[in-house]
């Protein structure tokens, strides 16, 4: 396989399997003399460039593991046929007694590495959506233009967003600052931490996967985590020994932080998502 070739693997004799969970970009499983490699292929070059440099980001803060990536770039000499690649080590393993407890630290310590603005520079994706990112002092600026705003134009173009949503939409973004505060601490996110983005290595070491990264109020990430669960109670009680929040203030914001990725998710798959939407809708803009 030309692909592991090119970044110093042994491809002599390669065993492709196809892996599930790829529902944007196929994976696949490449198994080698040389040991098991993971292959994932896109359509958008760019998306899987930002995925490379996402999961680079996380991996820098020394603070919770990702896969190792061999290298990344296009196949295909003809440009409307090539395709985008990202090698990766791959990591399987079953979960241990304390892998709740070491995800929970390790996110913390991802968000413990901040920086002075909210943002990334660099845009990204998050799913097939774009993700902007541009530098903002205020995070209820970013939020209201970078985020909510962002998806509520995107719905609007898809036909998801129309009437009394629409006009709820438009008097909560004017309202943010009455919930969100302007100056949180800017943290490294994931940004996209749902239980399918983690997965468990050996010894029952959690990995994170598939980054929607910048850097934000790390209670947005902790509401995603809430919405479709699948993170365990521990998980939660050993983030907040690491880093300690308030519960109460956080409890009533969580619903708006939501609604981004209900928004994302709209977006993405339609109107199955359009009642939640209008639930959170309704209870700070109704």
């Amino acid at each position: 396989m030309q692909i592991l070739t090119k970044h110093g693997i042994d491809a002599k004799e390669v065993t492709l399997t196809p892996l599930s969970g790829g529902s944007i970009s196929p994976v696949w499983k490449a198994g080698t003399t040389e040991g098991d490699y993971l292959v994932k292929i896109g359509e958008v070059p760019a998306m899987l460039e930002k995925e490379a440099e996402g999961l680079q980001a996380i991996a820098s803060a020394e603070a919770i593991p990702v896969p190792h990536i061999y290298g990344s770039g296009t196949i295909g000499e003809e440009k409307a046929e090539s395709l985008a690649y990202i090698v990766m080590s791959y990591v399987q393993g079953s979960e241990a007694p304390n892998t709740a407890e070491r995800l929970g630290r390790g996110v913390a310590g991802l968000h413990a590495r901040t920086t002075g603005r909210f943002g990334y520079g660099a845009d990204n994706y998050i799913g097939r959506l774009s993700q902007p990112n541009a530098w903002t002092d205020n995070w209820v600026a970013f939020l209201r233009t970078h985020r909510l705003g962002h998806q509520l134009e995107l719905a609007i173009a898809g036909g998801h967003m129309t009437g009394e949503r629409r006009e709820r939409m438009e008097r909560l973004l004017d309202r943010l600052d009455q919930w969100i505060p302007t100056h949180p601490s800017p943290s490294l996110l994931h940004g996209d931490l749902w239980r399918g983005n983690w997965i468990v290595g050996p010894g029952g070491q959690p990995y994170l996967i598939d980054p929607a990264v910048y850097y934000g109020d790390a209670e947005m990430e902790l509401a995603f985590t809430e919405l479709f669960s699948g993170f365990p109670e521990r998980f939660y009680e050993a983030y907040r020994e690491v880093r300690p929040f308030d519960q109460q203030r956080y409890a009533e914001r969580r619903p708006l932080y939501q609604l981004y990725y209900l928004l994302v998710h709209l977006n993405h798959f339609g109107e199955s998502y359009g009642p939640a939407v209008d639930r959170v809708l309704a209870r700070y803009a109704g």
